[in-house]
């Protein structure tokens, strides 16, 4: 996919989440079905959407499986190794989850990506959402975006109530580049500003860089 239909995917996702709230939550609640062409109901836009984030599905979101879905999640499954048969089981269900998020996910790291960063270089605004995915991947931490995102003591502005302001398109943006993979920090699980920091404990940690305001590391 060439960097101007990339682009614009991510506008038009954007869009889509400051405009209107598509209801595609449904399975964090229970397993998901086993889609797959002709397939209808509430799992299939979470299946689109999530595909949709990592910038393989670039139609609309609907109850259906048809072409551009089974085209999407083809292309989804040979990427990440997974057997190419167009159907949505188990194994392609449980790693589209480590590596994609639902629109209540999508909103939660836009929501601390900017109550964290907001005025700082865009880059840096990448490298608090690449925080959060690190650490979903991380063994030391929750394993879903919400857990690590509202772990106790985890990040200041959920504690001081920023995390519950409206996040600005930038913030979508760069959630959806964290997602995505692209991660300024080179895997770091923690960042600070070395201005503000009382923690002795984070001044402890191996640095890797420091962007704008925020230093990161492991």
């Amino acid at each position: 996919m060439n960097k101007r239909l990339i682009n614009y995917s991510m506008a038009l996702l954007i869009g889509i989440m400051l405009a209107l709230a598509i209801p595609t939550t449904h399975a964090n609640a229970a397993a998901p079905a086993t889609l797959k062409y002709g397939s209808t109901g509430p799992d299939v836009p979470d299946l689109q959407y999530r595909l949709k984030t990592l910038g393989y599905f670039d139609s609309s979101i609907t109850l259906f499986f048809g072409d551009d879905t089974y085209e999407a999640l083809m292309k989804f499954q040979k990427d990440y190794s997974i057997a190419v048969d167009g159907i949505a089981g188990k194994q392609t269900w449980e790693t589209l989850k480590k590596v994609s998020v639902n629109q209540k996910e999508l909103d939660l790291l836009a929501r601390i990506i900017y109550a964290e960063s907001r005025g700082e270089p865009y880059k840096g605004q990448i490298a608090v959402g690449a925080v959060v995915m690190n650490r979903v991947a991380a063994s030391d931490f929750p394993n879903t975006v919400q857990g690590v995102i509202e772990q106790p003591g985890a990040f200041t502005a959920v504690d001081d109530g920023q995390y519950y302001m409206k996040p600005d398109s930038t913030a979508y943006k760069a959630a959806l580049e964290a997602i995505r993979g692209n991660d300024p920090t080179n895997g770091a699980l923690y960042y600070f500003n070395p201005d503000t920091a009382t923690s002795k404990w984070i001044w402890s940690r191996q640095q890797t860089l420091k962007i704008g305001r925020h230093i990161f590391a492991v």
